[in-house]
């Protein structure tokens, strides 16, 4: 599965369930803003390990609303500490899909700690989240996403980006456009 599967997949979902969605860094923002570009997307353009965090902490405030985050492995392994707090809350509405594939993509695919010895899964659990699944084909995913608004998912990718183009939003307009159209 290519990181861009996984975003269509999760794009349908988001479609389908009116989540709100918290992009993580770079190119996969751009991707999931080619995909599914709605205001109630919420890009974090340049603040790597902190999609999970911000999706976690929007789904505390706002327990009315159903929250999916996307994250990759190189902002996990930056910010480990969100697997615990996101045990520790367990939200009921709050679902977090880590695509690995593993390398820093939006730098030039170097390779993380999970392409070699790291298990983000295993990592999951061990912070003591119940609900971890791990997933590897497209069709997986969408099963997976099917069944469950909360939790984490581990979706293995392949390494490699899209040319999705630029966002032609800066980041004050993202943040007002999701707070205009989430109710925040």
């Amino acid at each position: 599965m290519k990181r861009i599967d996984a975003i269509n997949e999760i794009a349908a979902k988001v479609k389908e369930s009116g989540a709100l969605l918290i992009g993580n860094i770079g190119i996969p923002c751009k991707e999931i803003h080619h995909v599914c570009d709605v205001p109630t997307n919420f890009y974090m353009l340049g603040s790597m390990g902190l999609a999970s965090s911000i999706g976690l902490g929007l789904a505390l405030a706002r327990p009315d609303k159903k929250v999916v985050a996307i994250d990759g492995d190189g902002s996990i392994l930056m910010n480990m500490g969100t697997l615990a707090t996101i045990a520790t809350q367990s939200p009921e509405n709050y679902l977090l899909v880590i695509v690995d594939n593993g390398a820093y993509g939006s730098t030039g695919n170097q390779p993380t700690a999970t392409s070699v010895v790291t298990d983000l899964a295993a990592v999951a659990r061990g912070a003591g989240n119940k609900d971890v699944f791990e997933v590897s084909t497209p069709e997986e995913l969408r099963d997976v996403l099917k069944s469950t608004d909360k939790g984490i998912i581990v979706a293995k990718a392949e390494p490699g980006n899209t040319d999705a183009p630029v966002i032609e939003m800066t980041p004050e307009r993202i943040i007002k456009r999701f707070m205009e159209k989430s109710a925040l």
